[in-house]
């Protein structure tokens, strides 16, 4: 059995980590280079660096906050934002990343997938879904940070990313995201029935039973939390002890 991984999220916007609810109504928490090396000295698994503005205002992820965060942390690292070329995946790599994260590019240049697993590894290449639901049982992908409905089929869109290439799902309830109600149980439990691939479960999360849950019946592979972490509520260790003590494996 693998163990199951626990990740903070660093949302960045203009070099700031910050929080929303259902992706609106930012506030700024902290640095992002000082956050990341608080969690990684609290034990976390791995450390996701969404630059979320930089699809929608048309500029590259920031490649030198990447460098200083991977500077102080010695665990995967994944940065997403912004990221639309071949070349791009390269640079955010050389500086310090060890997988990125595509979501809207990759709508759009579904070759990006192929092309990144081809050149640097499926393991390297993070395949990250905004999701909403659109009626009872069927989610829609939503891009440039959560504000265009693409009128795509969720379920559909994860089978094609999996066979171009993509070696892990990074899977966000837009309906959960920010609102600390629990992750979204039954998307994750249909999104890691229908690949073989590693998901992310991301959105919602409120509680330390959450992350129990999203793992036990969500069968998620890996809990991602922001607001949780960022204000204190609960430290990366605590969860872990918890869920050791419940059985659920974890590096300690």
């Amino acid at each position: 059995m693998h163990t199951k991984r626990i990740i903070p999220c660093l949302d960045v916007k203009d070099g700031k980590v910050v929080k929303g609810i259902n992706f609106v109504g930012l506030k700024e928490v902290g640095n992002p280079v000082e956050l990341a090396e608080e969690y990684y000295k609290q034990g976390a698994d791995e450390i996701v660096f969404l630059d979320i503005t930089a699809t929608h205002e048309g500029r590259k992820t920031m490649v030198e906050v990447v460098e200083k965060v991977a500077e102080k942390i010695f665990i995967p690292f994944t940065v997403g934002g912004g990221i639309s070329t071949v070349d791009g995946i390269r640079k955010v790599l050389r500086a310090g990343a060890d997988k990125v994260s595509l979501n809207s590019a990759a709508i759009r240049n579904k070759a990006l997938i192929k092309e990144g697993a081809y050149y640097f590894g499926n393991q390297c290449i993070v395949l990250a879904v905004d999701a909403k639901r659109r009626d009872k049982d069927n989610w829609n992908v939503y891009i440039n940070g959560g504000r265009i409905d693409t009128g795509i089929d969720l379920f559909k869109w994860i089978e094609e990313a999996y066979n171009l290439g993509a070696g892990e799902i990074l899977l966000t309830s837009m309906d959960a995201d920010g609102t600390k109600a629990g992750f979204d149980i039954e998307l994750t439990k249909r999104v890691s029935n229908l690949v073989d691939i590693p998901v992310i479960a991301s959105g919602g999360c409120g509680s330390i039973e959450d992350f129990k849950e999203v793992f036990v019946n969500g069968e998620a592979d890996a809990a991602l939390a922001a607001s949780l972490f960022h204000y204190g509520n609960l430290k990366v260790s605590e969860v872990k002890e918890y869920l050791r003590k419940n059985n659920i494996e974890v590096r300690i």
